[in-house]
């Protein structure tokens, strides 16, 4: 069984570990090609490049796989299967018709819903209380082919879009498993989608990130757990920049949208739309994350104090 695996950040990593784990011959990896990061300008490899060179498998990096040349270095691969997660290009149908027992995607959500680029983070920031892992066959839509198998988990209540990355790429490279025997033995069931159902997880920006305290103090703190690690909830106090990581809803307290209402040792409390967040983590400009005793040690708030 010669197995073709395509993915590029963390969330595919543990899928690709578990069909190796597993005895499978991967006899290639694609991922996206190295990226410049950080004020260096350094290229740094994506985690499933690292984690396949760590196996010795072949890995390739096509700035666009659909070329006809990347198509056919493919096809020199002769995959029987192909198993693609968060691998951030489209695949064109002479690819999704190439192996035998076609192209599986594992998809962070429970299809139809959440179909798209960022469907971890948008379950968070809607209030979803559960979520899951679906793999199914791949087709020329965006995340529309038929449903193979699901995996259901409940989203915790503080839970963040990172925190509930890690699970759900767990679950899913459980889940790829059970797929995979089953495809391959024909004993599966193919469930076509309800596209009245679907709903569009659109890709992140970092203006998401800008802080509207006019909103409700739930729907922020969803926010703010639903953009970590990126972009993270930011808003601006005496002109300087200041992100925020962690908040707790408070419900009988309000003010002026944006306004400091209380300070404590350990905390201060912002006053929304609707209720008030006590702001618990945040990482002042310049600074590391620290948490909000330490942020107020260095730095004096007061009541009636404004973030812009």
């Amino acid at each position: 069984m010669r197995v073709v695996y395509m993915g590029t950040p963390f969330f595919a990593v543990n899928a690709l570990k578990s069909i190796i784990d597993d005895g499978y011959n991967v006899v290639g990896c694609y991922t996206q090609p190295d990226k410049m990061q950080g004020r260096s300008s350094k290229l740094i490899a994506s985690p499933v490049k690292e984690c396949a060179a760590a196996h010795g498998i072949p890995v390739f990096q096509p700035e666009k796989i659909r070329l006809e040349e990347n198509v056919e270095e493919l096809r020199s691969l002769a995959p029987d299967i192909i198993i693609v997660a968060a691998f951030g290009q489209i695949l064109p149908l002479s690819i999704l018709e190439m192996p035998k027992y076609g192209c599986i995607n594992i998809h962070a959500s429970l299809l139809p819903r959440y179909r798209g680029a960022a469907p971890i983070e948008w379950s968070v920031i809607n209030g979803e209380k559960e979520t899951g892992v679906t793999t199914m066959f791949m087709a020329e839509g965006l995340d529309t082919g038929d449903i193979i198998e699901e995996a259901v988990t409940e989203i915790g209540a503080k839970e963040t879009a990172e925190e509930l990355r890690s699970r759900l790429a767990e679950l899913g490279a459980e889940l790829i498993l059970s797929t995979m025997k089953a495809v391959i033995s024909g004993d599966f069931k193919r469930t076509p989608q309800d596209d009245s159902k679907s709903n569009y997880a659109v890709r992140l920006s970092k203006e998401m990130g800008k802080a509207d305290w006019s909103l409700p103090a739930v729907k922020i703190e969803r926010l703010i757990r639903g953009l970590r690690p990126w972009p993270v909830v930011y808003s601006s106090l005496s002109g300087r920049g200041l992100k925020i990581y962690a908040a707790d809803v408070v419900e009988d307290m309000s003010g002026e949208p944006g306004e400091i209402i209380e300070v404590g040792k350990k905390n201060f409390v912002v006053a929304c739309g609707e209720g008030a967040l006590r702001i618990r983590m945040v990482q002042p400009e310049g600074k590391k994350m620290m948490d909000a005793a330490s942020f107020l040690n260095g730095n004096k708030l007061t009541v009636g104090m404004r973030f812009e």
